[in-house]
């Protein structure tokens, strides 16, 4: 019954564009959640990342287990892409590429812009995510899933042209040089 009231005054980040503010905070939202929901969805909320381990952890949500692996298959198709570009070996522990998947990661790499790489991927993965949108607007999963979305779109738009082709060139230079270099000085 909590979850009800609490997607209930959640707002939509449903036609949120790039220029418009969010309306609510990653942590209005966790506030919320320590307010509204079970101890074990606290847990899963307080685990919730973007960037799922490399390795299967087994979860208590549907949602999020189907993300993860969405999201790990993209990172590891991505790194296949990158280093077939370069003509270098990457072990893909013998997973299988979807072509769809297969073509998104390469199209991604393909991109002169890290900016705009990082926009198509990001798109990417709200179809992903939307696909993965639960039939009930007020379980659970819902709010794993507005969580998620809410993630997504928050780290859009942190993203800064001018730092990230900085940071990239950097990276870029630490790599064609064997230097060690870090990302941002």
């Amino acid at each position: 019954m909590a979850e009800i009231y609490f997607m209930s005054q959640l707002p939509s980040l449903d036609g949120i564009g790039e220029n418009m503010t969010l309306p609510i905070t990653e942590e209005r939202f966790l506030e919320l959640c320590q307010r509204f929901l079970s101890k074990n969805a606290q847990r899963e909320i307080s685990k919730l990342t973007l960037t799922p381990p490399r390795d299967y952890e087994k979860s208590t949500s549907d949602l999020l287990e189907a993300w993860y692996k969405g999201e790990r298959e993209l990172r590891f198709a991505l790194a296949k892409a990158r280093a077939d570009k370069m003509k270098k070996s990457f072990d893909t522990e013998s997973k299988y590429f979807p072509v769809e998947l297969m073509k998104t990661a390469r199209t991604a790499v393909e991109m002169e812009s890290p900016l705009e790489a990082e926009k198509f991927l990001n798109r990417y993965r709200l179809e992903l995510l939307e696909a993965l949108r639960p039939m009930d607007a007020f379980s659970e999963e819902s709010v794993f899933y507005y969580g998620l979305k809410l993630k997504l779109i928050s780290r859009m738009k942190q993203f800064n042209a001018d730092i990230g082709e900085s940071a990239y060139k950097n990276i870029y230079n630490s790599i064609m040089n064997g230097d060690r270099l870090e990302a941002i000085q």
